[in-house]
């Protein structure tokens, strides 16, 4: 059984910067692929951005430039590095590996950003 806990998310106004965190039960370098999502009030659930265990990256269109997905070395945490802020960047953003062939997600954390 996997857990994963999101960490750094909140209230920050447009142009700024967070950095979400993602901690596991299991070594994030045991799966073979982590990402994170989100989803805002009255949409789906979209890709944010994807990392695979080889250190392929792919991002939204509407994040490419502006966020950055990296795990750390020790393999603890997955974060995601998220400047240019927009409003609507606003959503419930999640982290989510692939454990035993079937996806596993964290409970989310909000990121709100104010015009």
């Amino acid at each position: 059984q996997v857990q994963l806990v999101e960490s750094g998310g909140g209230l920050v106004q447009a142009g700024g910067s967070l950095r979400l965190s993602c901690a596991s039960s299991r070594n994030f370098g045991s799966f073979p692929h982590m990402a994170w999502y989100r989803q805002a009030p009255g949409k789906e659930r979209e890709l944010v951005a994807r990392l695979s265990a080889g250190g392929h990256t792919d991002y939204g269109d509407s994040v490419k430039g502006r966020f950055t997905v990296s795990r750390d070395r020790a393999g603890k945490s997955l974060n995601l590095q998220m400047s240019g802020l927009k409003p609507e960047d606003t959503a419930v953003y999640y982290c989510t590996v692939v454990y035993g062939n079937s996806p596993v997600w964290g409970q989310g954390i909000q990121v709100t950003v104010s015009s």
